[in-house]
């Protein structure tokens, strides 16, 4: 009798890195890569979309507060904040234990709340 496969999708994918932050990122429109806080981040019309954080192992992303509230409530481990980020509408990531598919909504998420109309509407058109 053979084994039972036991890997799920993340592992198969394999592990989320800062090139793949840096690849979802870029491959939204108007993205550009910048330094925030000395660190690399990512805006879209002059807007932080998101940021590596300083503790080498996190990314800090803009989400609503009803969104970071539901993610941090659901996975603890991976999304949490800080004191600092308490009254702002931003989540701290952990790259190793966040799902890749689930990184790339959210960082979509982030890009729709500052992306123009024109640039949202032309990523759909891409899309069909």
């Amino acid at each position: 009798m053979s084994k039972p496969k036991t890997k799920t999708r993340k592992s198969q994918a394999g592990p989320v890195t800062f090139e793949t932050v840096r690849q979802l990122a870029l491959a939204l429109p108007g993205v550009q890569e910048t330094t925030s806080y000395r660190t690399t981040g990512f805006k879209v019309n002059g807007k932080l979309l998101a940021r590596f954080h300083q503790d080498g192992e996190s990314l800090v992303l803009k989400v609503e507060y009803a969104a970071r509230e539901v993610l941090m409530g659901a996975n603890p481990k991976t999304f949490y904040i800080t004191d600092h980020y308490s009254c702002w509408p931003w989540v701290l990531v952990r790259l190793s234990s966040v799902d890749k598919g689930l990184l790339r909504s959210l960082i979509e998420d982030a890009w729709r709340g500052l992306a123009s109309k024109r640039a949202i509407a032309a990523f759909e058109a891409s899309r069909d």
